[in-house]
C-alpha cells in the first residue's frame, strides 16, 4: 500500500489539472438568498477582504483573463457569483462543480446598510447550503491574518463550514517573510474547529501554488465521492 501513495497524489494532481481545464462559464448572480441557483453541482466558496485578489487568483485558477472581473477599486463583487466548471459548454444543469464568488468583506468606503445586506448574503448562504464542500479563505500575505479576517473565521466556526486558507500575492513577499507568515497563519489556525490545517501560498501573476490549489479541490471531490 505504501507504493500507492506518490502515485495516488500524482493522480489527484492531474484530476485537479484535467478539472480546470475544462470549460468555466459565468452562470448566476444572487444578489439576495431568494435568487439562488438550484441545488445542483458541489459548490466551491471563495472569500476574502477587498482587494486580497480574490478575482485575480479565480482567473488563474480557471487559465481564463476575465472570468472574474479584476478592479482597482475595492467593493465591486456585491452578490454571489456563481461559475460552472465542468466539460465543454458547462452549464447550471451539467457542471461538475461550482465555483462561487462571495463579496469581499471589510470594505470601510461601502455604506453600512450595503455591508450589512453582504454580510447577511454571507451568513445566510454559509449556514444552509448543502452543496456547499468547503470556503477557501484568501488572506493577503503581505499582511497575514487581520481583525476582520478573524471575524469571518468565526462566523465559519459557527456556521460549521468546512475552510482553508490560501495565502496570495507569493510574488510580492520575500521568501524569509513568506515562510514567517505561512508559519504564524498556521499556528492562527490550528485551534479553530472547522480549519482544514493545510495553508496554501499562491500568486496569480506567476502561478505560484495554483496546482497545489487545484489539487486541494480535486482531492476534495474525490473524497466525497464526486
Amino acid at each position: 500500500m505504501e507504493s500507492d501513495g506518490p502515485q495516488l497524489e500524482e493522480d489527484v494532481r492531474e484530476i485537479g489539472r484535467k478539472l480546470f481545464a475544462g470549460d468555466c462559464n459565468f452562470i448566476w448572480a444572487a444578489p439576495n438568498l431568494g435568487n439562488l441557483p438550484p441545488q445542483g453541482a458541489p459548490e466551491i466558496a471563495f472569500a476574502g477582504r477587498s482587494n486580497v485578489g480574490k478575482s485575480s487568483l479565480l482567473n488563474a485558477l480557471t487559465n481564463r483573463k476575465t472570468l472574474a472581473r479584476t478592479s482597482n477599486t475595492p467593493g465591486r463583487t456585491r452578490e454571489l457569483n456563481f461559475f460552472a466548471l465542468g466539460p465543454q459548454g458547462a452549464s447550471l444543469e451539467i457542471a461538475r462543480l461550482r465555483l462561487v464568488d462571495m463579496p469581499g468583506y471589510g470594505y470601510a468606503a461601502a455604506g453600512k446598510e450595503k455591508v450589512a445586506a453582504w454580510t447577511k448574503l454571507m451568513q445566510n448562504y454559509l449556514r444552509g447550503r448543502p452543496a456547499l464542500l468547503r470556503v477557501f479563505v484568501l488572506i493577503d500575505g503581505r499582511h497575514g491574518l487581520k481583525q476582520i479576517d478573524d471575524e469571518m473565521l468565526d462566523l465559519l466556526d459557527k456556521s460549521a463550514v468546512s475552510y482553508q486558507i490560501v495565502l496570495t500575492k507569493r510574488d510580492e513577499v520575500k521568501a524569509a517573510d513568506a515562510a514567517q507568515c505561512l508559519a504564524r497563519t498556521q499556528e492562527a489556525i490550528g485551534k479553530r474547529p472547522a480549519a482544514f490545517p493545510q495553508v496554501i501560498f499562491t500568486s496569480s501573476q506567476n502561478g505560484d501554488g495554483i496546482a497545489d490549489l487545484r489539487e486541494a479541490i480535486a482531492r476534495l471531490l474525490v473524497e466525497r465521492g464526486f
